[in-house]
């Protein structure tokens, strides 16, 4: 997306500035290479995006933006912990690479490095963004940890998921953009409204990437394919084949979710063809639409030029069309 070019770009110049490889070289270099995997660094460039749309000089966001890459890609590295995640945007993960405790380790300091870039904020604007920040953090933590529950649990239900994925991934798409509109200035209705907004994108784009674990094409997508169906996550596809599926298929899945077979490719396949035929897939293609729809109703709550709200959705699509 043409629009997001500029910004990204700042960001990329800037994120070499600020984090440097330095002695111990153990420590900063799993740090240099995760950041150095890039991906679209999409919150960080709403982050930059929001501060220019409510009428300031995006640069002074800029800290802020990188406050949100560093503690994204920390969340990463511990949840490809957590995961025993081989890959990540189509590259060994930093525990494969290294090992657990400089993953652990390399993380912690990309955390610390975070709150470091809002002390170059006045004392009245930094408050507002550490309290944002760390109400945020601790959100994604609680995210995770439903996340992990679930995985020993055989009663999730679909609410409970969307709450899970709302805290593990949502809230800091809409925090990036609250974050952008406090660095500006903009009005506690704006604030509210733009991280709403944000919210339900990023609930939006979990359901894609979920249906992008199962159905996506290995070449593009950037992790394992099917890694949600190895690990036996309960995700919205799962969830709703087990809700509308036969029960023949729904003990199928529960039998399959029970086991980690030493070749999991019939596994993968099975399971796909009854999120098929189950009509799960459908269902989540629909669900992304939805809240994607319930996003971009709100931007009529928010003061922006036509230009500006016709922006916001064109990059709302956007993500609702990728492949990775």
């Amino acid at each position: 997306m043409d629009l997001l070019i500029k910004y990204s770009n700042s960001l990329s110049d800037k994120l070499d500035e600020v984090v440097q490889l330095k002695e111990p070289i153990q420590l900063y270099e799993p740090v240099k290479y995760i950041l150095a995997l890039g991906g679209k660094r999409l919150r960080p460039v709403l982050t930059l995006m929001t501060a220019d749309f409510f009428g300031d000089d995006y640069h002074k966001a800029m800290n802020a933006a990188l406050a949100v890459e560093l503690f994204h890609n920390f969340s990463l590295i511990h949840d490809d912990i957590m995961d025993n995640a081989p890959l990540r945007r189509g590259q060994e993960t930093v525990h494969e690479k290294w090992d657990l405790n400089t993953g652990i380790l390399s993380g912690d300091v990309m955390l610390i490095l975070a709150y470091q870039l809002f002390e170059s904020y006045e004392p009245a604007l930094f408050r507002e963004l550490a309290k944002l920040f760390s109400k945020t953090a601790i959100e994604v933590c609680e995210g995770q940890q439903y996340d992990v529950d679930f995985e020993t649990r055989d009663d999730v239900t679909i609410s409970e998921y969307i709450k899970m994925i709302d805290f593990k991934t949502a809230v800091l798409v809409g925090a990036a953009m609250k974050i952008g509109a406090v660095v500006a200035g903009a009005s506690e209705g704006c604030k509210n409204n733009i991280y709403e907004f944000g919210r339900n994108l990023g609930i939006a784009f979990q359901l894609q990437d979920d249906y992008l674990d199962a159905f996506g094409d290995p070449e593009t997508f950037g992790k394992q394919v099917g890694g949600d169906i190895i690990a036996n996550k309960k995700t919205f596809l799962y969830l709703t084949a087990l809700q509308n599926g036969t029960e023949a298929d729904a003990a199928t899945l529960q039998h399959l979710f029970g086991v980690t077979p030493q070749d999991p490719s019939e596994k993968i396949e099975t399971v796909k063809s009854i999120f098929t035929n189950s009509g799960a897939a459908e269902a989540t293609v629909q669900e992304i639409e939805r809240y994607t729809a319930k996003a971009n109703s709100l931007l009529q709550e928010i003061k922006l030029s036509s230009e500006q709200r016709a922006n916001f959705k064109s990059f709302g699509d956007y993500l609702m069309k990728r492949t990775v």
